[in-house]
């Protein structure tokens, strides 16, 4: 009797044991489909304001910022000056492709007039990209290697030029 308590109590003990090992196994990987840095870019083809397509396939070669947003989402309007001085500056060799999520043609057409921007916006109504992104908040940000790997990702507001810079640099933009 007592040799049949010890052996339950080891097989619980082996048990619990084995339990905390998966879970612990788990936590310290990233949730099934979220974007990691190190992760392939997921390939797109879309159209942009402006009529052009634009394939992220194109611009292997070079390292990309990409850019989610919103016109209701004021941490994306207030990073969007330093993100157009970012696509008009010659500075570093860098790409800029910037994505709006769910709206229509009309409004960004409109606040792209007012804000006086002339960058590039692919129009994501359907949330077909922004889904193959796992962008679940506005804005995020990719930053993507010249071997189409993304090396950053940022959620929220980047509100430093150095610091972007940096991030771009280690990305491969010299």
């Amino acid at each position: 009797m007592k040799l049949r308590r010890i052996v339950t109590l080891l097989i619980i003990a082996a048990a619990c044991a084995a339990g905390i090992g998966v879970y612990l196994q788990q936590s310290s990987q990233p949730p099934a489909g979220r974007m990691t840095a190190g992760a392939l870019a997921p390939a797109f083809e879309a159209v942009t304001l402006q009529g052009e397509k634009v394939r992220l396939s194109e611009y292997k070669g070079r390292v990309v910022l990409l850019n989610f947003w919103a016109t209701w989402c004021k941490p994306c309007m207030r990073e969007m000056p330093l993100l157009n001085e970012l696509s008009q500056s010659a500075e570093l060799p860098v790409e800029t492709l910037f994505v709006n999520a769910g709206e229509s043609k009309g409004t960004v057409s409109e606040y792209m007039a007012e804000q006086q921007f002339s960058f590039p916006v692919i129009i994501d109504v359907t949330g077909r990209i922004s889904a193959s992104y796992s962008v679940n908040a506005l804005p995020s940000t990719y930053i993507i290697n010249k071997a189409g790997e993304i090396s950053k990702i940022v959620v929220g507001e980047i509100g430093d030029l150095d610091t972007l810079k940096q991030w771009l640099a280690e990305a491969g933009a010299e």
